[in-house]
């Protein structure tokens, strides 16, 4: 019975122990919204509907990975859809506001404009959203291409002086002049000296995400040599020798496209602003009747003030577009 009645004691004694020693369960707190950025504060408000609206953005993941920014998918499409509602709701308070207010339009028309407004600024705000990432990426992919040479024949001056793949890339990244490879050699360092990969896996990881197919065989190129214990410099200067022969045929054929951008800014911005210019004027001088909606006053202005200058800013970006910038 003594024995009995010590082992109960014992066992009542490691009970109290371990009912002690247990931590204490945590209250459960709701998560408070912080501010450091708007793509952070958008996900810890959006996070759940956008797991849901993932399904209906597959092509944009691919698309940041190409453009360089530095922001995760699931933030960018929180971003997206908080900033979409917040124009659309404010597209729906103006409009309203406006075209009854200033243009005397009935109330119930009104709120139709307002909610057509608010619709289509939600989706003018999804689709730019959306195409940044691609405008982005091919602009990325652009000045790649257009570095290509110089980049390839840096590389080969480096390789035959001796110097290591890694400090390459690290030469590429701190040079002065502003290069779009400086930011994907900073990313193959950042591989290698902060998540502890050789250089092979960090060449592989950037040849995923860059958007350039040349820049892409270039590197996977550079992989299959060190694989082969093959002559790098050897390779570079291949590689730099080819793309000589690509920007020559680029800039041939850019100075066709110049050519015909040029004729096509004599006849649309010059000559035809021209003849509407005094035909106008003439009508105007005689008094002679409207052209439509406009009277040719109004007409002569609006293609003086807003038609000539648009005209020219939109041939100005087209030319921008198309310009190598090497």
């Amino acid at each position: 019975m003594t024995d009995s009645k010590a082992v109960d004691n014992i066992k009542q004694l490691l009970e109290r122990l371990n009912t002690k020693l247990k931590p204490p369960i945590p209250k459960k707190t709701k998560a408070k919204l912080t501010f450091k950025n708007p793509q952070s504060f958008a996900f810890q408000l959006l996070r759940e509907k956008a797991d849901c609206a993932l399904p209906l953005f597959e092509g944009l993941d691919t698309s940041l990975q190409h453009s360089g920014l530095k922001i995760n998918f699931k933030a960018y499409l929180s971003l997206t859809m908080l900033m979409s509602t917040l124009v659309s709701v404010g597209s729906f308070a103006v409009v309203p506001c406006l075209t009854f207010a200033v243009f005397g339009v009935p109330l119930l028309a009104s709120i139709m404009f307002g909610i057509g407004g608010g619709l289509f600024a939600f989706a003018i705000s999804i689709i730019g959203f959306y195409a940044y990432p691609l405008y982005r990426a091919d602009k990325l992919k652009r000045e790649l291409d257009d570095e290509l040479l110089f980049t390839s024949g840096y590389m080969a001056i480096l390789t035959s002086a001796g110097v290591s793949p890694e400090k390459i890339f690290y030469s590429i990244s701190n040079l002065t002049v502003p290069l779009a490879v400086s930011g994907e050699a900073k990313d193959i360092v950042r591989d290698i000296s902060l998540f502890g990969r050789d250089i092979i896996s960090a060449l592989e990881e950037e040849s995923k995400r860059t958007p350039s197919e040349r820049f892409r065989e270039m590197l996977e190129g550079f992989i299959s040599t060190i694989h082969s214990g093959g002559n790098l410099a050897a390779y570079l200067r291949e590689k730099s020798r080819q793309y000589m022969k690509l920007k020559r045929i680029s800039l041939h054929k850019f100075s066709d496209t110049l050519a015909m951008l040029s004729e096509f800014y004599v006849a649309i911005l010059v000559t035809g602003p021209l003849m509407l210019v005094i035909m106008l004027a003439v009508m105007a001088m005689l008094g002679g009747g409207t052209s439509g909606l406009l009277d040719p006053g109004l007409s002569l202005n609006l293609l003086t003030y807003i038609g000539i200058p648009l005209g020219s800013i939109m041939f100005l970006i087209i030319l921008d577009v198309v310009s190598p910038k090497w």
